[in-house]
């Protein structure tokens, strides 16, 4: 299967029913606010999230345009995930929204400034090139159950597979099969780079303790020989052993 066919089929009822999880729909207790270098354009960026009514769920808010990280508004880009929506583009959102997720914030208003003028882009800031931060802004500002505007709580909704599918780009596949609970097993080959060569990953329990400590801090790599190359492509502006490790 493609990846376009892949994600119309994800949005069609035929793949996926919603259930209750038996919660209830959570946001952040207070504001958190962060400001830091950005990866590939290395300007410095801020990002404030606001907690927000059950049933909103999770948006960007960059200069008052409101973009849902839904796959209907992903450009391809390199290296990073990109939200775009008429116009307005939020780049390398992967690791926020990863933490936000892991860590149970169904409902939250993530505003993104540029400090440097940007008129129609914005970046997240990288910092050390993983989840590790917004993980800890997270359990420093704490979670509550979100009411809507009413002041009723929601139960939390999420979608289960009812058949297997797999998407695949060129020696890279993914493929998710239905199950009563989350499980990961991830496999990466680099026989270039003895240092990473051939590694898999196994999560028995998809918990916020084991995403805490084994998956949140997990940061970015990048091959020394590809370096100049991302260099001079304008790709790694902001790049630096701070914000990724580099294997020679």
């Amino acid at each position: 299967m493609s990846v376009s066919s892949a994600l119309n089929a994800f949005k069609s009822s035929a793949l996926i029913s919603w259930k209750s999880l038996g919660k209830l729909q959570q946001t952040i207790a207070g504001c958190i606010e962060r400001s830091g270098i950005t990866l590939h354009s290395g300007r410095v960026a801020r990002v404030k999230i606001w907690p927000e009514c059950a049933g909103v769920g999770r948006y960007f808010d960059f200069r008052s345009n409101f973009i849902h990280p839904s796959v209907d508004y992903v450009q391809e880009s390199p290296l990073c995930t990109t939200l775009c929506k008429d116009g307005y583009k939020v780049r390398t959102v992967e690791h926020l929204l990863s933490a936000l997720e892991a860590m149970g914030v169904d409902n939250c208003r993530i505003e993104v400034e540029g400090l440097n003028g940007e008129e129609s882009s914005v970046e997240v800031p990288i910092f050390d090139g993983s989840a590790k931060e917004w993980v800890e802004a997270i359990e420093q500002v704490g979670l509550k159950v979100a009411t809507d505007q009413g002041g009723n709580s929601c139960e939390k909704m999420i979608p289960f597979l009812i058949e297997p599918v797999h998407v695949h780009r060129n020696d890279s596949f993914i493929a998710a099969f239905p199950y009563p609970k989350v499980q990961i097993i991830y496999g990466i080959d680099f026989p270039q780079v003895p240092a990473i060569g051939c590694q898999w990953f196994s999560s028995a329990s998809l918990d916020d303790s084991f995403y805490t400590s084994e998956i949140g801090p997990s940061r970015t790599f990048c091959v020394y020989e590809e370096v100049e190359k991302l260099r001079n492509l304008g790709l790694i502006k902001g790049g630096s052993t701070d914000s990724a490790i580099v294997c020679r």
